[in-house]
């Protein structure tokens, strides 16, 4: 190793604040509130070979197959210079799906192209043939109807190529929002330009290429040793995402093989053994894929572990063309491909993991995106009739326990790895015409264990003045998130539409609801999966847990084994030792 060890770290924390500040950038300016309330974005630095480097907060199904949107940069451009732009969302040639419009810029620094800085955002529309950004049922890319750019060059001497903007204003609905959103990525990405350059001017290019290999060296040794403390075998898990209509009316099936050899360092995963694509909006990118059934392994094992090209390398990945999780044939559609299959993609891999070996891995997390983050579309009043569109982030589904941690609440879901913000209910009000009606927690929804799934919350909003469009793919009403080493499922996800007498009825799991002023959509959402038996949860966690009211006094006592005396003139709860260790005695299965 050439670079000091000092140097080093302040070099990579360098790097991550670089990245932060694209991220604080595009949060900050963002026009959509599917950024700037909902973070739906990730940024990071690329090497000029096409690594990943850093990535900071991103959201693992956007960042972790950034090496994939550099490649289709310099694969199909031979003329990159300084002052370049791409905008790149074709999910055949590296990205996620097409809804994460990406901006690479190239960062030179006397005349060597050292980086490529990458900035992802999920757009509030892009065209589709539906007022959605996720078409569960498209038959294939040409149903599903977006823009395609296949990381063609935006921008040359660091100007807009105004034919490919007015193509994209013509074609989507809401043009201004996506042009604020475009020039925000655009800034993010400059941003990280133009610190790039600082760095490579402050320290030389031979210097900082010297850090980029020791630093990818470094973390592949982390991940080798984390590897080493797993036993060593192979397993197969397997997952199930709910029935897709008609199409797939059993479900789909999810089967992750891993296999672990601790002495040399190294983690299999095979993909192979699934079904093809489908008909339908579900099916996995190559960069989802990857993304995806990687976080699943990184969940499994100890913090720490830098998350780039150099891990990556102790991760063989067994992929195949044609399949559902594999690499997709055209014109199949991945309309839904950073959600859905993807979540299931992660969950089914770290349980494998928590099955076979107890203190690794975790349970299941919630998966997919119901009422709770729908994508609403409809005309505002306020403005003359305008009309507007944008996915909102208001729900709460609840995170997987591990084996000494309890789950998260604000998860949202599996892909994002918590990462992503919930949308304040009062600016959600002022910004669109839309009214929340109920956000609370569901009480009793969370998977059991000695470390607790985190609970869902329940959620309902409806229009102000006139009718609204919601479109959601909710996932987990048949298959709920389930335990591990003897931890309990979490509650099924109930997606619902609420009347204009207050009469909630349960709706189709995937779709689109058009709701008239007075009636809403909503979610009980789904808990996460316990870790371990709940009879060994240590009752004062309990205690806790009822005080929260994520737990009720009843499901204490009949799921945790936990007694309770209630001092109602002191106001105090405390737990009766004796009676919870009679009750429990009584609970635990005679052997």
């Amino acid at each position: 190793m050439k670079t000091d060890p000092i140097l080093m770290a302040v070099l990579a924390n360098r790097m991550d604040s670089i990245v932060r500040e694209m991220e604080n950038t595009l949060l900050r300016t963002g026009r959509s509130g599917v950024l700037n309330m909902a973070r739906d974005f990730s940024c990071a630095v690329v090497t000029g070979e096409n690594e990943l480097l850093s990535s900071a907060e991103g959201l693992p199904c956007h960042i972790f197959g950034a090496h994939l949107l550099a490649n289709a940069m310099t694969d199909h451009h031979d003329d990159i210079t300084e002052g370049d732009a791409f905008l790149h969302n074709d999910p055949y040639l590296g990205n996620s799906h097409p809804a994460d419009h990406t901006i690479l810029v190239p960062v030179f620094h006397e005349g060597v192209h050292m980086f490529t800085t990458v900035a992802k955002a999920h757009q509030a529309d892009i065209g589709n043939a539906e007022p959605t950004t996720y078409v569960p049922f498209a038959q294939d890319v040409y149903a599903e109807g977006a823009l395609i750019f296949p990381c063609v060059r935006i921008q040359r001497d660091r100007r807009d190529i105004d034919d490919l903007i007015r193509m994209c204003r013509a074609r989507i609905r809401v043009p201004d929002q996506w042009y604020g959103d475009y020039l925000a990525m655009v800034g993010a990405a400059r941003i990280g330009e133009a610190r790039l350059k600082e760095l490579c001017a402050r320290y030389g290019n031979d210097t900082v290429r010297d850090f980029i290999r020791d630093w990818l060296d470094y973390s592949e040794t982390k991940m080798a040793q984390a590897v080493s403390r797993l036993p060593a075998g192979t397993v197969t898990g397997h997952g199930t995402h709910d029935p897709v209509g008609d199409v797939v009316p059993e479900g789909i099936p999810i089967n992750v093989t891993v296999h672990v050899d601790p002495a040399e360092g190294r983690i299999g995963l095979d993909l192979t053994d699934n079904i093809d694509c489908i008909p339908a909006g579900l099916n996995e990118s190559e960069a989802c894929t990857v993304s995806n059934v990687m976080t699943g392994v990184f969940n499994s094992l100890e913090p720490g572990i830098p998350a780039n090209s150099g891990s990556f390398r102790r991760i063989d990945l067994a992929l195949r063309d044609g399949c559902i999780v594999g690499r997709p044939t055209f014109p199949h559609s991945t309309s839904v491909a950073t959600t859905n299959v993807g979540d299931r993609l992660t969950v089914t891999t770290q349980k494998a993991i928590a099955d076979a070996w107890a203190g690794f891995g975790a349970a299941e997390g919630a998966t997919g995106l119901g009422p709770g983050f729908a994508v609403v579309s409809g005309t505002d009043r306020r403005r003359g009739g305008e009309p507007f569109v944008n996915q909102y982030f208001l729900g709460s589904q609840g995170g997987p326990a591990h084996p000494e941690v309890d789950g998260w609440v604000t998860y949202g879901l599996a892909v994002a790895a918590g990462l992503m913000f919930r949308d304040s209910v009062e600016i959600s009000e002022l910004k669109y015409p839309v009214r929340v009606g109920e956000l609370r927690i569901r009480q009793d929804s969370e998977g059991a264990g000695r470390r607790r799934g985190a609970p869902g919350a329940t959620v309902r909003f409806g229009p102000k003045w006139d009718a609204m469009t919601a479109s959601y793919v909710t996932d987990c009403v048949t298959f709920p998130p389930r335990g591990t080493q003897g931890g309990g499922d979490a509650a099924r996800n109930i997606p619902f539409h609420r009347d204009l007498d207050g009469k909630e009825s349960e709706i189709a799991p995937l779709g689109a609801l058009v709701l008239q002023p007075g009636e809403e959509i909503g979610q009980h959402h789904t808990g996460g999966g316990g870790y371990g038996d709940p009879l060994e949860r240590e009752p004062e966690r309990v205690r806790d847990d009822v005080l929260a009211g994520f737990v009720s006094f009843a499901r204490a006592r009949e799921v945790y084994g936990v007694e309770f005396t209630h001092d109602v003139l002191a106001d105090t709860l405390t737990v009766d030792l004796t009676g919870t260790e009679r009750r429990r005695s009584a609970l635990r299965p005679v052997v």
